[in-house]
């Protein structure tokens, strides 16, 4: 595990509507919302056959929900698990539960404080579905026993405060959600998003077996512990770059952001602010820079 450089796998396989066998126990269908910030579309998972789970059943799309459940024709959708409460994972599993009466597991309510914060806008990445409501809050060690499989609960906050993946030790694998995938790195964005619990989750993973992780976006993580050290090691070079950005008189999340992201995609820059601004509170909360405006993005911050 020496080889830390970081690169990226953006191949794919399945069109929106396409129910894809990827393993004995793992099928994938693409939900249809691609974009910037979703590569192709969400993931939405189905393990086992005959009676089933699902994870992450998508957005608020009734297409999807539609596909999926043709797709499952014969078979009993049994549990619906969500990683976290964005609106490009959760709002589906309402439909879906109401499509088939099973019950609904993983991640908590979000927790509504850090709504509508006014120096934090709330649509990088997808806002939370404040409707999830889950039947049973799934938390660390947690498991679900399905016909021929076991789910169990990996806590994983960082991206969400409340972002949960879910292990299949029949195979190995790991649901990672958003925590880790092989297009992109996650966005970790405050005040929800918490650089500190997203560095300290990597590391759980890394103390982990697994041999292959399924995220909510794009395709298969294959060698887990090496694409992990790999994105543990590009933050604490991004954290050493933001350093290096601050002097005595400090030095605005603009400004950084010009500095440290070369030929950024404009769609993307204030998720990269909002990037900054979590290594930046890290940098705060660990005593190595401060900030005498308080934490917004307009603040300048310095080196201690």
């Amino acid at each position: 595990m020496t080889d830390t450089v970081l690169s990226f796998d953006r191949s794919f396989e399945g069109a929106p509507g396409e129910l894809v066998h990827l393993s004995p126990l793992v099928r994938r269908m693409v939900a249809g919302n691609a974009g910037p910030m979703t590569f192709t579309g969400t993931c939405t998972y189905v393990v086992g056959s005959g009676n089933v789970a699902v994870i992450d059943p998508g957005p608020e799309a009734e297409s999807h929900i539609r596909a999926l459940l043709d797709a499952l024709h014969g078979e009993t959708i049994t549990a619906i698990l969500v990683t976290h409460t964005h609106k490009d994972h959760a709002p589906g599993a309402r439909l879906l539960k109401g499509a088939t009466g099973a019950r609904l597991y993983g991640c908590p309510r979000y927790v509504t404080d850090v709504v509508g914060a006014s120096d934090l806008p709330c649509a990088i990445d997808a806002a939370h579905d404040l409707d999830h409501a889950p039947d049973v809050v799934l938390n660390e060690g947690d498991a679900i026993e399905g016909q021929d499989f076991t789910l169990v609960c990996v806590e994983t906050p960082g991206h969400t405060r409340n972002h949960r993946a879910f292990a299949l030790p029949q195979e190995q694998a790991l649901f990672s959600g958003d925590h880790v995938m092989a297009w992109s790195t996650s966005v970790v964005a405050p005040r929800d998003g918490h650089m500190r619990s997203y560095m300290g989750s990597l590391d759980k993973l890394l103390h982990r077996d697994d041999v292959i992780y399924w995220p909510g976006h794009g395709g298969p993580v294959k060698e887990p512990r090496r694409y992990v050290a790999a994105l543990v090691r590009h933050r604490r070079n991004r954290e050493d770059a933001i350093l290096g950005c601050l002097g005595a008189e400090g030095s605005t999340i603009d400004a950084i952001v010009t500095r440290v992201y070369a030929d950024l995609d404009p769609r993307l820059r204030m998720a990269a602010a909002l990037s900054v601004r979590a290594h930046l509170e890290s940098l705060v909360e660990r005593g190595l820079a401060v900030t005498d405006e308080g934490s917004i993005l307009g603040a300048a911050f310095r080196r201690t």
